[in-house]
Formats: structure tokens, C-alpha cells, sequence
């Protein structure tokens, strides 16, 4: 403890303006005024209650509307509990819905006049939205499968609901935390809610023949949670996390509130340290931890028609970038009680699991309307797409983030429509990162870029290659600052190569680490897609640059760059560079000495500074060669 003490004495000299905010009042005085509130409109709404305590009830002001996160724990919904939400969608906030990646719900567009009434209907049904917002335990997460799938092990349900019964709605919990908490508990094989992305994570484990979780703590965005070495058996768990809040309670900082997150504690502490921490909160040591089992994504999902360990069916409605409607949430439940229990699952990647279906009316749901209108994004890159909110709701937004990924994905599938396979694309209209786009496969945060025009225009920053499996890691950036219409053409590129070098059904995070991450730079593979782009889209020559089937370049940028310029050579030339015509051979010796017009004999439709660029890549001479890709990046802007 000693340890945690002092470094919260070194960090809390002085505390930050939202703790004075804090400091004013108590969360649950707003909230018994909240009919109050209400009825006098705007002018009734302390300043303090708008930016920080109605936050601590999922309401957050927008200016002229508020938006409302609703709190579903592990995206469980009952058919009544969601013909409601779709009710309430529908009579105060214009019928509109998202689905987010905490597997819960934001209602938009509602009027402060109708807060109270909403909030009433609400909870006459079970739904709480308390704790969604600022310093407080967020909604718990888990595989939207939990309890019903093959590969579950555990069923967290009865967990959670022990978890949420020591906080929630209580008012010593609320708002009692130094910054936002996050928690993720899978009790199955597949990872299928990002466990390893959150402030305290369990993941299902064995040791000695039991099953239980491992923890691991501190992820944030950029971050996966680290290994804490600590295994909790089923029993164990609330005892582990309510000392773990009580830990963070006392010890977390309350200085710089882009510092305060958990993360930043375990990074000056070290994670043992705090983990006794949290045994002595306890008074119980917790044993070391056992074989992690969670293996990758979806390994008992499969296709969007699942079957549960009872017989029936479970079926994936895809709801693209989670943007749903009050109409749509109604009749999805209308109908699934028609041919089931009627009850719904949210899934982290924004999606909706309907659940029991006999299996005798499968074919008649599928037959609906309802399922009708969602089936036509069935395709890979539309079934794991993210998207948080962009510049139309989010203040935060840089992009419109939702309707651009719906774009991207619409052009992919008409450009190369694969059958099998699967692809996750994040997107995130900022920095803050909502989107999880850092693991995703290839991730998208929102920015600003130029055109060849050199207008400002909606761009973004490309990632490649996050894992989202046992060995859970962040994205390499691969192009930065590109406009929207110039990197779906770099993306494209991307599947292409999948589309041609994946073995049967492979998924692209087994294709990027077996064969991209393996036998490429990330330097080189941002070369071959921006070559195709120049190549294809703005010169139209109709050729396609391929990756080698075996490279031997070993992923060093210099033998890479160099093979590089030899085969885009041999494709604009027809001949090999080393055996070209005598009178062609000056050129090449001489490029970096001549006027560029002088220099574009590849071919008619090639630029002089393209033509250079292959020169610089295969330079006789080692010592004037490009020796970083980077650098012909920068020459290839001019093209």
C-alpha cells in the first residue's frame, strides 16, 4: 500500500477542475430534481448539472437535444425491454437509435421537457441508465453469446448481476471514481467483445482443473490490458472487483484527467504492486493464473446462423455502424416472439443476436421483411464493421465517421465481393479512438487532409494488422492523412490481396500475420498500395503491382525496395532493369542528374516523376539508392 500511497501523494498535489465540479454536490440531489429539471426547461439547468452530473444518468447535453446512453448489461434485452426502448425512440427522440461497442444503446434528439418521462418509462420495464457516463463503472461486457453458445464455459449472467448490485444506482458509487471504468467477462473460447480492451478484464482460464479467469488490467485506447497474473475463481470474482474499485476509489489520480485512467496508475506502480493493493483491500491472496482459453474471434459462431446448446437458433441481424430505428427495434422483437422468446443480444461490433429460434421457423424468419432488410449487408464487410458517431452527433467528431464506413463498405463489395473470410474495420471519427480502430484489421481514425488540389478536405489515418485474439495487440499505422475518396483505393488493394493469396476461409487477422506481417514491412506495404493507387486510379494504366507469393527480401526495407523497383520496371518496360536497350541505359545511370522530362521513356502515360521514383529504387549505385520507403512516399506526392 505504501507503494500506491506515495505515488498518489506525488500525483495529486493539485486536482483538477472536474473534481471541484464533483465536489459541489451530490449526483443523487440532481437526479430527484430531475422532474424539476424538466419543467423548467434550459433555464432550470445549472450549469455544473449540464457538463458533468445529468452524465452520471447516461444524459448528456448536445445544446439544443440531449442523448441518452442507456445501460444494457452484457447487451441482454427481454422482448419487453426492447419493444419499450424502440417505443421511446420512436415518441421523443426522432426514431433514431445507435448500437454501440459497450453493447448498449444511445437514444438521440430527446427534448429536456421530455427527460423525466423517458427515464420513467425506462425503468418501469427493468432499464436503468445510470452510471453510463463520467467517473463510474461503465456497462459490463461479455461474448453476446454467453450462456447459450457451444464454446461457453461460464455463464457470467448470474455474475454480473451480483457485479452491478454492488454499484449500480447506489449512491456512494456514483461518480466516486477518479475517471471512467471499463470492465469486459467472457466465460468463453471466443473473443468476442474485445476482452482484452478494457480497465479490468476476465478472461475465461483453467488452473488445476477449474475453470475461473484470469485478469488483466489497464487497457485504454492504443493499449491492451496487461497480464496481472492472478487467476479468480467463479466465487471469487466480486470479492477481486470490488476491492479493485475501492483500490482505484482511493489511490487513482485526480490531477490530469487525460492521465487519471487506471493505465497510468499500473504504469508508475507496476501491476504486481497494485494487484496487492487490491489483495490487501480484499484481505485474500488470489492465486497465480492458470492457461488463458479465450483463442480467437467467433470460433463458435461460424455464420450468422448459429445453433445453441438447446437446439435452437441464434441469428446476427447486421445493422450497419450500428444505426438502428425505434420502427425497425420493434418489429425485430414483434417478430422474433413469433418464432421464439423474442429476446434480443447487442453485440460489441454493433450488431443484434436474435435468440431461441425454434428451429422449424428458421426459415420462416428469415422469410420477414424485417430480416429482408438487414440480409442485404451480409458480407464480410459489412458483419464486423465498427463505426462510432461522427460530426453529425459527436462534438469530438473530425469526420462524419458512420455514413464514411457505410461508403467504404458498399464500394469493397462491389469492387471485390468475397464469399468467404472475414475482415474487421474500425472506424473512429477522432483520437479518442470509440471505434477501437487500433484493433481492428484495418482501422480508420478520422482527420483532416489535402487533395491534390490542396483542399482541406474529410481523411483519415489507415491501420493495419490489430489482433484481437489471445495475443491481442495494436495496429501499425500505415498511411497517414489520406482523403476518404483516395484510401478506399489503398483498402482495395489490401483485399485484392487477400482475396488471392488467403487460403480457404482464412480470416484476414490468420492472412495479415501469416503472410503480410511475415513477409512485409509495414513500410512496404504501404508503398504497394499507394503505387497501385497512383498506377490504376490516377494514371489508368490497368496494371496490378502483386505482392510475391515467396518474397525473399527478409522485410528489409532496402532488399524490399530495391525488388520493388525492379519489377515495376519489368511491368512498365516489358524488359528486365539490368538488360535494357543500349540506348535507354544513360537514362537510367544518369537519373538523378537530368531534367525530369528527360527522363519518361517507361512509357507514355508514366510521369517523369514516377519514372524517377523507379530510378531511385534501382539506382546502380547503393549509395544514391532510396534506402526507405518513406522517402518515396514523399517523391510520389508530386505524381
Amino acid at each position: 500500500m505504501s507503494v500506491l500511497a506515495e505515488a498518489f501523494e506525488k500525483r495529486n498535489k493539485k486536482q483538477n477542475k472536474v473534481e471541484a465540479t464533483k465536489a459541489l454536490k451530490m449526483p443523487m440531489d440532481v437526479h430527484a430534481k430531475l422532474e424539476e429539471i424538466a419543467a423548467a426547461g434550459y433555464e432550470g439547468l445549472a450549469k455544473e448539472d449540464s457538463a458533468y452530473f445529468l452524465k452520471c444518468f447516461g444524459l448528456f447535453d448536445k445544446g439544443e437535444d440531449f442523448m441518452l446512453r442507456v445501460r444494457i448489461p452484457i447487451g441482454q434485452l427481454n422482448n419487453e425491454q426492447a419493444i419499450r426502448i424502440g417505443e421511446v425512440a420512436q415518441k421523443y427522440g426522432n426514431d433514431y437509435i445507435d448500437i454501440t461497442t459497450r453493447m448498449q444503446i444511445e437514444l438521440r434528439y430527446l427534448q429536456i421537457e421530455d427527460i423525466a418521462k423517458v427515464l420513467q418509462e425506462l425503468q418501469e420495464v427493468g432499464i436503468s441508465t445510470f452510471q453510463t457516463g463520467v467517473d463510474n463503472p461503465r456497462n459490463i461486457v461479455a461474448d453476446p453469446l454467453e450462456g447459450i453458445a457451444f464454446d461457453n464455459i461460464i455463464d457470467v449472467k448470474p455474475i454480473v448481476d451480483e457485479l452491478q448490485s454492488n454499484f449500480l444506482e447506489k449512491a456512494e458509487w456514483i461518480s466516486a471514481l477518479p475517471r471512467k471504468f471499463n470492465t469486459g467477462i467472457t466465460g468463453s473460447m471466443s473473443n468476442s467483445c474485445n476482452i482484452f480492451g478494457h480497465d479490468c478484464c476476465f478472461v475465461l482460464a483453467n488452473r488445476d482443473g477449474e475453470f475461473g479467469f484470469n485478469i488483466y488490467l489497464g487497457a485504454r485506447v492504443g493499449v491492451q490490458a496487461k497480464d496481472a497474473n492472478r487467476f479468480v475463481a467463479v466465487d471469487e470474482v466480486s470479492t477481486f472487483f470490488m476491492a479493485l474499485l475501492e483500490t482505484f476509489k482511493e489511490f487513482g489520480y485526480r490531477d490530469n484527467r487525460n492521465k487519471n485512467r487506471l493505465h497510468f496508475l499500473l504504469q508508475d506502480v507496476g501491476v504486481e504492486a497494485f494487484v496487492k493493493g487490491v489483495e490487501a483491500k480484499a484481505s485474500k491472496t488470489f492465486s497465480p493464473a492458470g492457461q488463458t482459453l479465450v483463442q480467437s474471434q467467433n470460433i463458435a459462431m461460424g455464420s450468422n446462423r448459429v445453433l445453441q446448446r438447446n437446439g435452437k437458433y441464434a441469428h446476427k441481424i447486421i445493422v450497419p455502424s450500428g444505426i438502428f430505428s425505434g420502427t425497425d427495434l420493434i418489429t425485430l422483437a414483434q417478430r422474433a416472439k413469433g418464432f421464439g422468446s423474442g429476446d434480443l443480444r447487442l453485440t460489441y461490433d454493433q450488431n443484434v443476436y436474435v435468440v431461441d429460434i425454434d428451429k422449424s421457423a428458421l426459415d420462416a424468419f428469415e422469410s420477414t421483411s424485417i430480416f429482408a432488410k438487414y440480409n442485404k449487408f451480409n458480407n464480410i464487410y459489412f458483419n464486423d464493421m465498427i463505426a462510432c458517431a461522427g460530426t453529425q452527433t459527436c462534438s469530438f467528431g473530425v469526420i462524419p465517421n458512420k455514413p464514411d464506413a457505410i461508403k467504404m463498405a458498399e464500394f469493397l463489395n462491389s469492387e471485390i465481393p468475397i464469399e468467404s473470410g472475414m475482415v474487421r474495420m474500425n472506424w473512429s471519427a477522432c483520437p479518442k479512438g470509440c471505434g477501437v480502430h487500433g484493433i481492428a484489421d484495418i482501422g480508420f481514425e478520422g482527420c483532416k487532409a489535402k487533395d491534390d488540389e490542396g483542399k482541406r478536405v474529410d481523411g483519415v489515418h489507415i491501420f493495419l494488422g490489430g489482433k484481437i485474439t489471445r495475443e491481442a495487440k495494436e495496429a501499425h499505422v500505415l498511411h497517414k492523412s489520406l482523403p476518404i475518396t483516395e484510401a478506399k483505393h489503398h483498402v482495395k488493394y489490401l483485399l485484392k490481396a487477400y482475396d488471392k493469396l488467403k487460403r480457404r476461409g482464412e480470416t484476414f487477422e490468420t492472412f495479415e500475420e501469416r503472410y503480410l506481417h511475415a513477409n512485409y514491412s509495414f513500410q512496404a506495404l504501404g508503398f504497394f498500395t499507394k503505387i497501385n493507387y497512383i498506377l490504376n486510379e490516377k494514371l489508368g494504366l490497368d496494371i496490378m503491382f502483386e505482392l510475391e507469393k515467396e518474397p525473399k527480401t527478409y522485410k528489409k526495407e532496402n532488399f524490399e525496395i530495391f525488388t520493388f523497383g525492379l519489377k515495376l520496371f519489368k511491368l512498365l518496360t516489358g524488359e528486365k532493369r539490368y538488360v535494357a536497350v543500349e540506348d535507354f541505359e544513360p537514362v537510367l545511370v544518369q537519373a538523378r542528374k537530368i531534367k525530369r522530362d528527360e527522363v519518361s521513356k517507361l512509357n507514355p502515360k508514366v510521369p517523369a516523376k514516377l519514372s524517377e521514383v523507379i530510378y531511385m529504387m534501382t539506382d546502380n549505385d547503393k549509395k544514391t539508392r532510396a534506402a526507405v520507403f518513406s522517402e518515396l512516399l514523399v517523391e510520389l506526392k508530386g505524381v
